[in-house]
C-alpha cells in the first residue's frame, strides 16, 4: 500500500504555499512548523522572513492566513504574538489520516526512505574462547535495533560481527589442545552453550598454568603462533575447533537476547588475513603510511601523546606483526569495494573513539572513504554502571557475566508476571514465556531508552517495574488493549471521521500520526532512544485517554465505541511495530 502523508507534512505544504503567495520573492520558504501546546501546530518561520523582507511580521502573518487553502484539513489558524501562526486541524482530518494508516497493516503508512543505500553495520563482537560479559551488551542491543530500524526504512543492511578470533593467545591454546587432543570432545548429542563455555574455560586455565610454569611448552606455543599465521593445516584445524566451540556459546547467549545471529554474518579478524599485506603495501606506496623506527605508521597533526610528540596509528609493527589498524583498514576495503557499502557503521565502545577516528582518516587519505559516496561513523556507546554509579562489577569485583545478568533479569520478570498470572488466567507455559519476553525486554529497553553515548545505571528493580519509563509499562499498555479488544464482543474497530473527538483522542491521534516522522529521524541519526521516547509518550497518552474516554460503555453510541476501538487498536499496532524495531516482544496477555 502507498505511504500516508502525515498531518505535519500536509499542514506544512499548505503554509508553504500560502507563504510563497504572500511573499513571492521568498521562493519556497520554510514555515518552520512544529507541534505546540497552544494549538496542534505552531509555525515560527514568518519572523525571519519578515525581517529579511523588511516587512511587519504580524502583517505578513495575516496575509499568509488569508491565502491558506484550509480545505477539510485546517480548522483554524490564529496569528499569535509577533507573528507566530497557531494551527488547529479538523477532527475529520485526524481520523481519516489514522484510518489510512490503519488500512496499511504492514507498515502503518510509514514511507520508505527516498534514496536508500547499503549500510554495513559492525556490532556484537565477542572474543573466541572468552566469556561474554556486561561490556558486550550494548554493542549487541544497540546494533540489533539499528539494523531493524534501517531495514524497515528500506535500507539494504549487511550485518558484520567482527569477532576476536586471531592473535598470539591462540598459540598457547592450540599447542595445549594438540598435546591433550580430547579436551574439547563431547560425549553424546548436542552441546549447550554453557557446556561449550565450560570446556573453553577449563582448557584456557589448564593451558595458562602450563604456559606459566613450563618454559619448553612456552617455546612450543610461540612457535605455534608462527604456524597459525603461516596457515599450517593441523594448526588451522585446531584453531577452527576453538572458533566452532565458541560459536555454540555465542549463539546461545544471542538466543537468550532474542537476537538472530547468522553464520555468514560472522566475519572475524581472521577473515581479512589475506588482505593485510596488500593493505600495508597500498598505504606505503601512496605515502599515506611511512616507516618509523621499523614500523609502518600513519601520523596526524592533532593526535599527540602526553609528551607532546605525535602518536601514530601503527599499521604494521617493527617485528612484522600486524596491528588492529591493518585489520580494520582491510575490513574497510572489503566493505567498500566488495560489499559496495555507502555507509559503514561501527557500534563500538566510546573508549575506542580515537582509534576509529585515526582509521577513518587514514581511509579517507587514501581514497577508500569520502563523505560524498562512502561515509563511515562510529556509533560510540557509554558504560553500563551499577547502582553505585561505578562500572558494573560483581560483589567480588569481577566483571559481570552477560549470561548471569540475563538469567537474573528473566527470573525477576517471571516473578512479576507470576504475581498477576492468576488474575489473567495465564498457564505456566505463558508465565515462563512472558517472563522471558519481559525480562529481556527490560534489559534492552533500559539500554535503548538512554542516548547511546551516555552511561546508564543497571537497576533490575527499576527495569521490571510496571511504573515509569520501562518496557514493562509499554508491554502492559499493549496487553491491556488486547484485553479490551477481546472483551469488545460484536463491536469492531471502525473509523468514523464524522465524529467530534475528545481532547484526549486528538492528542493520541496526533501522536500516532508522528510515527513515520519519528522513524525517519531515528534512522537518519542512528538514535534508537528517540523511538523509545516516542513509544513511552504514546503509552502515556493512552493512559490519559483511558482516564477521560471509556472505550466499552453501554452509554456510548455504537459508532463512538467503534471509533475508540479503532483508535486503541492502531495504538496497539504502533506499539507492537515500534517495540519490534527495538527488538522487544509484546505479549498478548500480561
Amino acid at each position: 500500500m502507498a505511504s500516508v502523508t502525515s498531518l505535519t507534512a500536509s499542514v506544512h505544504q499548505r503554509l508553504a504555499d500560502a507563504l510563497s503567495a504572500a511573499l513571492p520573492e521568498a521562493g519556497s520558504a520554510d514555515p518552520l512548523l512544529r507541534r505546540s501546546d497552544r494549538a496542534d501546530f505552531q509555525a515560527n518561520g514568518i519572523l525571519a522572513l519578515a525581517k529579511k523582507a523588511k516587512a511587519n511580521p504580524r502583517e505578513l502573518a495575516t496575509q499568509v492566513v488569508e491565502r491558506i487553502d484550509s480545505g477539510e484539513l485546517i480548522k483554524e489558524v490564529e496569528v499569535s504574538g509577533p507573528g507566530f501562526l497557531n494551527v488547529t486541524v479538523t477532527d475529520r482530518a485526524i481520523t481519516e489520516n489514522l484510518a489510512a494508516r490503519y488500512a496499511d497493516s504492514d507498515r502503518l503508512g510509514v514511507p520508505f526512505a527516498q534514496n536508500p543505500g547499503t549500510t554495513v553495520i559492525d556490532y556484537a563482537q565477542p572474543n573466541v574462547a572468552k566469556e561474554m560479559h556486561v561490556g558486550h551488551l550494548r554493542s549487541a542491543v544497540i546494533g540489533d535495533a539499528v539494523v531493524q530500524i534501517l531495514e524497515f526504512t528500506g535500507e539494504s543492511v549487511v550485518r558484520r560481527h567482527h569477532i576476536g578470533d586471531w592473535g598470539t593467545q591462540f598459540g598457547m591454546l592450540i599447542q595445549y589442545l594438540i598435546e591433550h587432543p580430547h579436551e574439547l570432545d563431547h560425549e553424546g548429542g548436542e552441546v549447550s552453550g554453557e557446556e561449550a563455555m565450560s570446556s573453553l574455560n577449563r582448557l584456557y586455565k589448564a593451558s595458562r598454568a602450563v604456559f606459566d610454569s613450563d618454559e619448553e611448552f612456552k617455546t612450543r606455543a610461540r612457535r605455534r603462533v608462527v604456524d597459525l599465521q603461516a596457515g599450517e593445516p593441523e594448526t588451522l584445524a585446531m584453531w577452527q575447533k576453538f572458533v566452532d566451540e565458541s560459536k555454540i556459546y555465542f549463539y546461545s547467549v544471542f538466543e537468550k537476547l532474542d537476537m538472530e545471529i547468522r553464520d555468514p554474518d560472522v566475519v572475524g579478524e581472521s577473515g581479512y588475513n589475506d588482505m593485510l599485506d596488500e593493505t600495508c603495501r597500498l598505504l606505503e606506496e601512496s605515502g599515506v603510511a611511512v616507516r618509523s623506527e621499523g614500523a609502518l605508521c600513519v601520523f596526524f597533526d592533532d593526535v599527540k601523546g602526553p609528551d607532546g610528540n605525535p602518536t601514530p596509528l601503527i599499521v604494521k609493527k617493527s617485528d612484522g606483526g600486524y596491528g588492529y589498524a591493518a585489520t580494520d583498514l582491510s575490513a574497510i576495503r572489503d566493505r567498500v569495494f566488495n560489499l559496495k557499502a555507502s555507509t559503514l557503521l561501527y557500534v563500538v565502545d566510546a573508549r575506542q573513539s580515537l582509534h576509529f577516528k585515526m582509521v577513518f582518516e587514514t581511509a579517507r587519505r587514501i581514497g577508500w572513504l569520502n563523505d560524498d559516496d562512502v561515509k563511515a561513523a562510529q556509533l560510540a556507546f557509554g558504560t553500563v554502571l551499577g547502582k553505585d554509579g561505578k562500572p558494573f562489577k560483581t560483589r567480588e569485583g569481577t566483571t559481570v557475566k552477560l549470561e548471569d545478568l540475563l538469567d537474573e533479569a528473566v527470573q525477576r520478570a517471571t516473578a512479576v508476571v507470576r504475581e498477576k498470572a492468576e488474575k489473567m488466567g495465564l498457564s505456566e507455559q505463558e508465565i515462563v514465556e512472558n517472563g522471558r519476553y519481559v525480562g529481556i525486554g527490560a534489559v534492552k529497553y533500559a539500554d535503548l531508552s538512554t542516548s547511546a553515548v551516555r552511561d546508564y545505571k543497571f537497576d533490575l528493580d527499576q527495569m521490571v517495574s510496571l511504573n515509569g519509563d520501562t518496557s514493562v509499562y509499554l508491554q502492559y499498555a499493549y496487553a491491556r488493549i488486547q484485553s479490551i479488544l477481546r472483551k469488545a464482543g460484536e463491536a469492531r474497530p471502525l473509523a468514523h471521521p464524522e465524529l467530534e473527538l475528545h481532547a484526549a483522542e486528538r492528542e493520541l491521534g496526533l501522536h500516532l500520526d508522528r510515527f513515520g516522522e519519528t522513524l525517519a529521524e531515528v534512522a537518519a541519526g542512528y538514535e534508537p532512544h528517540k523511538l523509545a521516547a516516542y513509544l513511552y509518550q504514546l503509552a502515556s497518552l493512552l493512559t490519559a485517554f483511558y482516564d477521560k474516554c471509556q472505550v466499552l460503555s453501554d452509554d456510548n453510541p455504537a459508532e463512538v465505541v467503534e471509533n475508540r476501538l479503532f483508535l486503541v487498536d492502531l495504538t496497539a499496532r504502533t506499539l507492537h511495530q515500534g517495540m519490534a524495531l527495538l527488538g522487544i516482544r509484546t505479549p498478548e496477555r500480561l
